[in-house]
């Protein structure tokens, strides 16, 4: 799989539903989410488990967020990618974004040949960082 130009991707959109985000600051989604905050995104809190996260209101699932999503950032193992990829197809998400250990081709494959942009097994949080001090 050919990985997309990730500077463009984090320039170009900057609505990121966060699946999978905890409410624990010892987490990894929890930084991840924190940190693209203070960059100047917006993020949407997905956890079924949480009413808020980061101050802001966090959706059971992708469908049920109002508006628009442009990056869905998973933090949820790769079995549920599928089910992920569906509800990001039909929100009309325009990027899959696996973070770190996180591979499934299946659902990979599935969201390009809807039209999405796919990034696997990388972090967004470490990209950004990268992207900016080029």
């Amino acid at each position: 799989m050919a990985v997309p130009d990730l500077k463009q991707i984090l320039t170009r959109y900057r609505t990121v539903a966060v699946v999978g985000l905890s409410p624990d600051a010892g987490k990894p989604s929890h930084e991840v989410a924190h940190y693209l905050q203070k960059a100047g995104y917006r993020i949407i809190p997905v956890n079924p488990a949480c009413q808020e996260v980061l101050g802001e209101l966090c959706y059971p699932t992708l469908a049920e967020i109002p508006g628009e999503v442009e990056i869905v950032d998973v933090f949820r193992r790769s079995e549920f990618l599928p089910e992920i990829v569906e509800q990001a197809i039909a929100k009309g998400a325009k990027v899959i974004w696996m973070q770190e250990g996180i591979i499934n081709e299946a659902a990979a494959q599935r969201a390009m040949d809807a039209g999405l942009e796919v990034v696997m097994n990388r972090c967004m949080l470490k990209e950004h960082a990268k992207a900016v001090h080029r």
